[in-house]
């Protein structure tokens, strides 16, 4: 995908999700029809913009934003600076939440972000579909945070920074050496503690202004030599439609299990199987 600017020009990439911004705690709160949303996406919005004016002072000069929540179609320009372009909608490739990422970046930057499905970390964790009970990268658990990280390291770009619930906070320091995070929310069961939304983007900002500043420090994530994913649908008639993708073995009735040495064919057969 081609983006405005020079080849030395210092770029960055974020992903934006919703499910992890400050406050949110309800899936009505994140969907485009209900009344609960509107609120929550434009503190979504502000939270990028944050990131977009960290990225700035730390002397970026142009961000891509890839709005990567459900329509894709909810961040308001308007709060975004001139130095950043957006990707709405979706190009149904497999790079999905990544999609417009490409190696001439400096680095990646998640905001918004959430839980794996299966963690009780955020009354809304799930990875990629809600359809989803669980899935696993060799043994250990799987989020869209671990996916889209693999996605950079496959084009040799670090992720520098995130921004959600404390659970995927810790899961990507425990992965991601050096990353910057900015936990904004806690959930137990049903319930969200959250720092005040203008303190959030105050940190954000600030993380994401050391993290790029540090961004030549960094090292892209050395990708595994051998995948093996594990997916545990909820309903067992989807389990057996994706069943049939080339490659697949039946663990059970809900549960499949995937394997490649090539990140991309993992993300070919989220593609078609789960996303």
């Amino acid at each position: 995908m081609e983006q405005t600017g020079g080849k030395d020009m210092k770029k960055l990439f974020i992903s934006a999700d919703i499910e992890g911004t400050c406050g949110i705690s309800a899936w009505s709160e994140t969907i485009k029809e209900r009344a609960d949303y509107a609120p929550y996406a434009q503190r979504m919005s502000r939270e990028v913009a944050a990131a977009c004016e960290g990225a700035l002072e730390a002397g970026v000069e142009m961000i891509l934003v890839r709005d990567a929540h459900d329509s894709a179609r909810n961040i308001d320009w308007s709060f975004l600076p001139r130095q950043a372009q957006l990707i709405r909608g979706w190009g149904q490739d497999p790079l999905s939440m990544m999609t417009g990422l490409d190696e001439s970046f400096m680095g990646v930057v998640f905001t918004g972000y959430h839980d794996a499905a299966g963690s009780g970390e955020n009354p809304l964790s799930h990875t990629l579909d809600t359809g989803v009970i669980w899935m696993s990268l060799n043994g250990e658990p799987l989020s869209e945070a671990v996916i889209n990280t693999y996605t950079a390291a496959r084009f040799q770009v670090p992720v520098l920074a995130i921004t959600g619930d404390a659970g995927i906070c810790a899961r990507m320091q425990a992965l991601v050496p050096g990353i910057r995070t900015v936990p904004v929310n806690r959930g137990r069961g049903g319930l969200v503690l959250s720092i005040h939304p203008e303190l959030a983007q105050q940190h954000i900002r600030e993380a994401v202004a050391k993290a790029c500043d540090q961004a030549n420090e960094r090292e892209p994530l050395p990708l595994p030599e051998q995948f093996r994913l594990d997916v545990r649908y909820k309903e067992h008639p989807k389990a057996h439609r994706a069943s049939f993708y080339p490659g697949m073995q039946r663990l059970d009735s809900h549960t499949l299990r995937y394997e490649a040495e090539d990140w991309y064919e993992v993300l070919r057969m989220l593609h078609f199987c789960v996303s």
